[in-house]
């Protein structure tokens, strides 16, 4: 699958009221990654989306704040190779993320920040979590913006996307929207798919957090432990498909 140009994801302009919005929501979001992972600990990290964009601030945020830069191994189907100049000891690879090219259990923390709605079908964000729990030792850390939200970020609509999801995609062609109308570019989740998908791919220890915008859960944060017994019943369903 071709890679998909990264304005698409960004409407609003930089430094815009909602740039600053989701600068705000990321900044909560690390703080509970550094709650709930002790971030000193973990020697080697996949960040997993990383994106092309410089303009907007809160792009690439786990970069800028992640201490240890020559621990980060930079993942994307973007060309992002530029993260190597600006973190200096970073690694960049370039591939998809539903079949990275690391072997299982690769990295203390796999962290990946608003790209699970963007990886197309639900099977395929499914391969993706599967993916992201496969090359992971201990830590998985996701998030995706949350569908009941009241206000759409990718797009600053409010409560079209509570509608079907064809009608949904229907509206945002109408509204000169195509790219995200996409199901390929942009299919929001909601907490019960979360659980859905983890209990398809063996993963019984996880949690589900949430950031919260005027009054309302706009962010989904997956918290995986893959602990031994996780593992175990993981490799057991990878193997039911071979």
């Amino acid at each position: 699958k071709q890679p998909i140009n990264s304005e698409i994801y960004n409407v609003a302009g930089a430094d815009s009221l909602p740039s600053r919005i989701s600068l705000r929501i990321r900044r909560k979001i690390f703080y509970q990654l550094c709650r709930l992972v002790d971030l000193h600990q973990q020697q080697t990290v996949l960040d997993v989306g990383v994106t092309t964009d410089k303009s907007h601030r809160e792009s690439n945020y786990f970069e800028a704040w992640f201490p240890y830069k020559k621990r980060i191994t930079a993942h994307s189907n973007q060309d992002a190779v530029w993260l190597e100049h600006d973190y200096p000891g970073l690694r960049f690879v370039h591939s998809d993320g539903r079949e990275m090219p690391f072997p299982d259990a690769s990295f203390d923390l796999v962290f990946s920040s608003a790209v699970l709605e963007h990886v197309g079908s639900f099977e395929n964000q499914e391969n993706f979590l599967r993916e992201c729990c496969r090359v992971s030792r201990h830590h998985v850390f996701l998030t995706t913006p949350n569908r009941w939200h009241p206000l759409e970020l990718h797009t600053a609509l409010p409560l079209l996307h509570w509608l079907p999801k064809p009608t949904h995609r229907r509206l945002l062609k109408i509204f000169g929207l195509s790219a995200l109308a996409k199901e390929e570019t942009l299919n929001l989740l909601d907490a019960q798919t979360l659980r859905t998908m983890c209990h398809n791919i063996g993963i019984a220890d996880f949690k589900i957090f949430r950031v919260f915008f005027l009054g309302f859960p706009s962010n989904l944060l997956l918290y995986i432990n893959i602990a031994k017994n996780n593992r175990i019943r993981f490799e057991k369903k990878l193997n039911l498909g071979k």
